[in-house]
């Protein structure tokens, strides 16, 4: 692909900006290029903190005037920014397997930690690095038009995922056709909102190559799964994504049995007496009682005992009021059916040091812990994505022991992605005289280190000290929940030291 031809029209030197990052070209323009991109995110940001003044604009002029130039100007922006976003990942990409080429990498293995690296520098999740990653790979590599017109700001970023994400489903040359169609005349997806861009693209596709549509329904269909995200007020939205078939036959199935209690006297409104019955058919219990569940809950002595008002922790949820978890902790002595396991943390450094249980048989082993203590997420900054490994932070085979120090929670690709040539993590910890919270550092083939630490618990001490040292303990647990280190600096000499923060805990 020319790299001077997708840059065609872009204003400011954007096209030679693309053209750059796209040919590779020397390591000081490199430097130049993020150089410039960084002042001018500063210059952004300062004058968003500050606010637009009047003194910036036109004398005499209609000041509403020039803020409308001034928000779609910084549209414009964006779109560019997405665009040349796009070059750098598909450029990273290409770099890192010649380099593991060069390296003896095997072909099959080059490039496994690409998406993780481009999810940190971009500070999301690793499915959302993923995404990234493939709608770059498509923009640069197969879609020229769209590229360019998102380069120029005709297309925003989300309208340009809509037509990636649309034309997945087709051939190499059947979604250059697409591209042509759409997006090399401007007038075609000129003044056209989100739902219509896609709509057209979906059209498209299906007129074009039918039999590709057919096999991504196909596709879409083994991708079926149940999933659960916390909801305002201590509920939870439970989904499921089905086949349409299925998920009407479901819901029909639950609005007529609703219609037959109401029928019957039942007093619960239509949309509760449809959720207790989803909920009992899938628990097997009767409706509108809770099923035997243990609740792992975070929460200090003052709150149980005391009513103190410090909100407590259900790990996989999130905070709950402590009014809440006490409710929890009496329904269970009152023999409701549930089980709740009581943990406790360290009064001066906030670590998990022990639990107990209210039911007989409980389960200690210390990957539990680790789940507890890592609140059920992967521990990769930015990413909160459920954990679904418990793994070493220094490999056993590089001489890490199976200690609460050197295991962590990640999401599955996050584990697989740090054994990815480059990658090398190490559990750390500050001496301030207390412990500090689970610590560890990531660092990248590129050099970059990322540090993240364990969620804060319930109950820190931010009732003591003075005003300054109140509020910088309530700031600390956000920000010292993914921080970025400089790559240039070195590390210090205890900065990857091992600490014991709960040893001997196993035995």
């Amino acid at each position: 692909m020319d790299g001077e031809r997708i840059g065609d029209g872009v204003t400011n030197g954007s096209a030679a900006t693309l053209s750059r990052v796209r040919l590779g070209s020397r390591e000081a323009e490199v430097a130049e290029l993020l150089l410039a991109a960084r002042a001018q995110a500063h210059a952004f940001g300062s004058a968003a903190v500050a606010g637009v003044r009047q003194s910036w604009l036109e004398p005499d002029a209609d000041p509403t005037a020039a803020l409308v130039d001034l928000i779609s100007a910084l549209e414009d922006v964006t779109s560019a920014a997405a665009a040349l976003q796009a070059r750098a990942v598909v450029e990273l990409d290409r770099t890192r397997r010649a380099q593991e080429g060069e390296a003896g990498t095997k072909a099959d293995q080059r490039g496994r930690g690409v998406a993780a690296e481009v999810a940190l520098a971009a500070r999301t999740s690793l499915v959302r690095g993923r995404t990234l990653m493939g709608f770059s790979k498509a923009l640069c590599l197969e879609m020229p038009h769209t590229l360019h017109a998102l380069a120029t700001g005709r297309l925003s970023p989300w309208r340009s995922m809509l037509l990636v994400k649309e034309s997945a489903c087709l051939p190499r040359e059947d979604r250059a056709r697409l591209d042509n169609d759409l997006c090399a005349n401007p007038e075609v997806l000129a003044g056209l909102g989100d739902r219509q861009v896609g709509n057209i693209a979906r059209g498209w596709c299906a007129r074009e190559n039918a039999a590709a549509v057919v096999e991504r329904r196909s596709r879409a269909e083994a991708e079926r799964r149940v999933t659960l995200r916390p909801a305002p007020d201590t509920m939870a939205y439970l989904t499921a994504l089905v086949p349409a078939a299925q998920g009407v036959a479901a819901f029909a199935a639950l609005s007529k049995h609703a219609d037959s209690a109401r029928s019957s006297g039942d007093p619960r409104a239509r949309g509760q007496v449809m959720a207790d019955a989803l909920i009992a058919g899938v628990t097997g219990q009767h409706e509108g009682t809770a099923p035997p569940v243990l609740v792992n809950l975070v929460m200090t002595d003052a709150a149980l005992f005391h009513g103190d008002a410090e909100p407590a922790e259900v790990p996989g949820y999130g905070p709950v009021p402590a009014a809440v978890a006490r409710e929890l902790v009496g329904d269970a002595g009152r023999g409701a059916g549930a089980w709740v396991r009581r943990l406790y943390r360290a009064p001066d450094s906030g670590s998990l040091v022990a639990m107990d249980s209210r039911r007989r048989k409980v389960p200690k082993g210390l990957r539990e812990f680790i789940d507890l203590r890592d609140a059920s997420t992967c521990r990769v900054p930015w990413c909160d994505a459920p954990a679904r490994h418990s793994d070493h932070v220094v490999p056993w085979a590089a001489g890490g022991p199976s200690s609460a120090t050197d295991l962590q929670s990640t999401c599955e690709g996050h584990n697989y992605a740090k054994q990815a040539p480059g990658w090398a993590m190490r559990p750390h910890s500050e001496d301030r005289g207390v412990l500090q919270r689970h610590t560890v550092t990531t660092r990248t083939p590129s050099g970059h280190r990322y540090v993240s630490a364990a969620p804060p618990l319930p109950g820190g001490d931010v009732g003591a000290g003075t005003g300054r040292e109140r509020a910088r303990r309530l700031r600390d647990p956000f920000r010292s929940a993914a921080v970025e280190i400089d790559a240039r600096e070195d590390p210090s000499p205890g900065e990857f030291a091992l600490a014991e923060v709960l040893a001997g805990w196993a035995a």
